[in-house]
């Protein structure tokens, strides 16, 4: 009887597993994920997204009885996410809390969801201090961290160099973990707001939009020592800040690369961070320089010499100064991948050529990989 109380006990043991069930949203929830994802193409324009979900309530049902837009829009504004606009013909716009929940969003779309780890931690091929370990055990010297030490390998050496009857640990038996050192990163990120961005019926600047978001969020919360300036360029380059990033929009521009590059050096070389490069979103050819005179000289057909030239001079200087720059090319005209070639062949840099669903691992994955290379 007792042998087959412990057996009945034993088919007890174990893990039960049952299938995954996703939480169940609430109306808001549901609602909120589709609005979050609108107000990004509408460039953060609230009354043009909720005139788009109720063009698609009319399809999908996405409103009830039970819960309308009217209480949608209630929510939004009890939650903090919309607020009435300081525009008398707006009605609403979007508030600080939204824009780093899109951008929160972002990065868990195109890198998924990371975690805020430490300070300062791009990996380099240069060992020193770190938190990083490379696998490979050194000699322990004066000022390494304690925690560092290897204590099953530095007994061993201690019982080889001492033997076991007269053991005693010094200094000679100590071993530590290498570590990669701990570097810091400046990185200028250049989006073309050129109105080839929107042409041959693709929209090109929400994904490229989408991909700056999560960058900068992705430096804000697992680099928070790195640095990330965004700059757009059309007929001019000019700054813009992180919160103003929903809203970007191509405009009736040109493409003056040079303009975008000699903002984007000046802006790297005031800072002291030995790792600095240049990230480029781009889908088109540079068609557009600004004279000393302040007119401008653009020129769309085919690839123009004289703007070309001054884009690999640009090229060059970067190059010298040490700060690579890596193309991501939206475009697959084969006269615009040799034009792209020979810009990377004389900068040094790297390049790219992406459709837009897969421009975010890419500049993820090289944003990892450029850590390296400028430690001084």
């Amino acid at each position: 009887m007792a042998e087959e109380t412990n057996k009945s006990n034993q088919k007890k043991t174990g893990f039960h597993f049952t299938p995954f069930e996703k939480e169940d949203q609430s109306p808001f929830e549901k609602l909120f994920d589709i609005f979050q994802e609108l107000i990004v193409f509408t460039s953060g324009d609230v009354d043009e997204t909720l005139d788009w979900m109720e063009q698609l309530d009319k399809e999908y049902n996405l409103f009830t009885d039970e819960y309308t837009i009217d209480d949608f829009i209630e929510d939004l504004k009890k939650k903090g996410y919309i607020k009435d606009d300081d525009k008398p013909e707006k009605g609403f716009a979007i508030t600080a809390k939204t824009e780093q929940t899109i951008r929160q969003k972002a990065l868990d779309q195109i890198f998924g969801a990371l975690r805020k780890s430490g300070k300062g931690n791009h990996k380099t091929k240069h060992l020193g201090s770190g938190l990083d370990k490379t696998g490979e055990l050194r000699n322990y010297t004066f000022g390494d961290d304690i925690n560092k030490i290897a204590l099953t390998e530095s007994i061993k050496n201690a019982y080889a160099n001492n033997g076991i009857g007269d053991f005693s640990l010094t200094e000679n038996d100590l071993v530590v973990h290498d570590t990669h050192h701990s570097s810091q990163m400046s990185t200028v990120l250049m989006i073309d707001i050129s109105h080839s961005m929107i042409l041959y019926g693709e929209d090109r600047i929400t994904p490229a939009k989408k991909v700056a978001m999560a960058l900068t969020e992705l430096i804000k919360t697992r680099y928070p020592k790195d640095n990330i300036d965004i700059i757009v360029y059309g007929n001019d380059a000019w700054p813009i800040k992180i919160k103003d990033l929903p809203y970007l929009q191509v405009g009736p521009y040109h493409t003056n690369t040079v303009a975008g590059l000699n903002l984007a050096l000046d802006i790297l070389k005031r800072k002291r961070h030995a790792n600095r490069q240049i990230f480029m979103i781009t889908d088109g050819k540079p068609s557009c320089l600004k004279l000393p005179n302040g007119e401008y000289y653009k020129n769309s057909a085919g690839l123009d010499p004289f703007i070309t030239n001054k884009c690999m001079n640009k090229a060059k200087e970067a190059r010298k100064l040490g700060i690579p720059i890596t193309t991501f090319m939206i475009a697959q005209d084969p006269y615009l991948k040799q034009f792209v070639e020979e810009f990377t062949e004389a900068n040094q840099g790297k390049a790219f050529y992406t459709g837009l669903k897969g421009l975010g691992q890419m500049i993820f994955e090289d944003y990892e990989k450029n850590k390296k290379k400028n430690i001084r």
